[in-house]
């Protein structure tokens, strides 16, 4: 059970089928978690935001009301004392006094509660600092800084600033602790997502591997054990897949019964064909002998004797009939051959002779291997296959034609014997149909004469019960009937192409 769950599990279509579930799971959370992720940070920045500028307003307000009397710091160029002396400055804070265009004093309180004087580049970005007490940021040799600038009664400018460099390692850890969450849930919901998929796909798969089953039986002839059917399990009717698999046993149901009534039909017309040809030997034997009797103890007179020859020549067609039509009950039957060791290249010869002999008028070549090709066998059938082909190339070509027999091996040491002509050709729509039993189709050649339309049908049922098979291309002014049988010769040709082979 295991092995079928696993082979389902790596179905074609299935896996796509969950693989897209998945999928679509997977970018719904990406999309939740980024949508959460960038709703939370710029939450978070505001709230930092805000808890910063309230501590940048305190600090700028002891900045701006530090040293009211200027008697108080004579050392002060400007009679003002130097903002970042006011008491409960945190480490970090930044002040500058600036005069007009002049940065009287400047620097930032460092880790350790040590002055820090600025840089001319940062006393510039200083200077360019918008005076409407609103928080910017600007990047200082130091790290950033959220400053403001705030105009004072005095007529100068008091800049402070605090640095962002924790506001952006706090940011910096929310950022990357959503990541690591957010991929740890991509994780679990995957795992999960693909077990939960795969559980309720289930009955799915097990109706679709009973469906690929039945896909694969051979319903079209002979005896079918429809046997296979959807587990209990995912054929309730309670549910929409139970449903589903319900309906489909069901339909097994009605199409095993077909089945069987079809095999039981067929069974009875095959056994009558067996039977009726088998009693009608007896009669059609007796015509035979009696109408040689009177050909040889009577007088007739002319037209006497061209009935009697045609009574005759109707009854040996009958008997012909009779006999390929208990030679295919016969197959139906799947009786075993009667297996020898056959010299197909010899047999081919022997059949062309023979049919040499009954039409002069065509031409018979033949292309024959170096060394004889010997195929498992019934001799006497596969001499009726090559005579049932050749018969058929004389039969719808005309006078002249000329009609090649070959036997080769092929690559895969099976025997081809090929019965090709240069005749007008078959046409398309008959070809696929042209192995069928009573099939003919009088304008298919030109010349054609009665017969019984059952020649190429005996062909393919010998050839099958050879373990081959026989195929038929056609165009006008060239026909091929090919035949594949299994040989003898394939340890032989196994060998001889590993001797030719380049490594050897």
């Amino acid at each position: 059970m295991a092995k079928t769950s696993r082979r389902s599990w790596l179905n074609p279509s299935t896996w796509h089928l969950r693989t897209r579930l998945v999928l679509v799971a997977m970018v719904l959370l990406v999309a939740i978690c980024g949508a959460v992720g960038i709703v939370s940070y710029a939450s978070m920045d505001m709230v930092f935001n805000k808890q910063l500028d309230r501590q940048l307003e305190q600090a700028s307000s002891r900045a701006s009301d530090f040293g009211r009397p200027p008697s108080n710091f004579p050392s002060s160029p400007s009679g003002r004392p130097d903002p970042l002396e006011a008491r409960g400055q945190a480490a970090g804070t930044l002040n500058a006094r600036i005069d007009g265009s002049t940065v009287r004093s400047s620097g930032l309180i460092d880790a350790q509660g040590n002055r820090v004087s600025l840089s001319d580049d940062d006393e510039q970005v200083l200077l360019s600092l918008p005076t409407d007490n609103r928080p910017v940021d600007r990047s200082l040799s130091n790290g950033d800084y959220r400053l403001v600038a705030v105009k004072t009664t005095y007529d100068d400018v008091i800049v402070t600033g605090l640095p962002l460099a924790d506001k952006q390692t706090a940011e910096a850890s929310l950022v990357w602790t959503m990541v690591l969450v957010s991929l740890g849930g991509l994780v679990v919901i995957g795992l999960v997502g693909t077990v939960i998929i795969r559980r309720t796909m289930r009955p799915l798969e097990q109706l679709s591997e009973v469906a690929t089953k039945v896909s694969r039986l051979p319903l079209d002839a002979g005896e079918v054990a429809l046997a296979v059917r959807v587990p209990p399990s995912a054929s309730h009717p309670g549910t929409e897949v139970g449903s589903v698999g319900h309906a489909l046993n069901q339909m097994l149901n009605n199409v095993s019964s077909a089945l069987e009534a079809r095999q039981e039909s067929e069974t009875k017309v095959r056994q009558f064909v067996a039977d009726a040809s088998h009693e009608l030997r007896t009669p059609l034997t007796a015509i035979r002998g009696y109408t040689e009797l009177l050909r040889m103890t009577e007088n007739f007179t002319e037209d006497g004797r061209k009935s009697l020859a045609r009574v005759q020549s109707q009854s040996e067609r009958m008997t012909t009939l009779v006999e390929d039509l208990l030679l295919l009950a016969r197959l139906d039957e799947g009786q075993p051959v009667k297996v020898t060791d056959v010299d197909l290249t010899q047999l081919v010869i022997e059949t062309v002779s023979d049919e040499k002999v009954m039409a002069p008028d065509h031409i018979w070549q033949l292309q024959l291997p170096g060394e004889p090709i010997t195929v498992r066998g019934d001799a006497t059938q596969l001499h009726q296959v090559l005579a049932n082909l050749l018969s058929n190339a004389r039969k719808h070509t005309d006078p002249g034609t000329t009609v090649v027999t070959g036997v080769m091996l092929s690559a895969d040491g099976s025997a081809v014997v090929t019965v090709t002509d240069n005749g007008p050709g078959i046409p398309q729509d008959f070809q696929s149909r042209i192995f069928s039993r009573f099939a003919r189709a009088d304008a298919a050649r030109s010349g054609s004469e009665g017969t019984s339309g059952l020649g190429l049908s005996i062909v393919d049922s010998i050839v099958a019960a050879h373990g081959g098979s026989v195929e038929v291309t056609s165009r006008p002014g060239r026909t091929e009937f090919a035949l594949r049988l299994p040989t003898t010769n394939n340890e032989r040709m196994q060998r001889i192409r590993q001797d030719d082979s380049p490594l050897s």
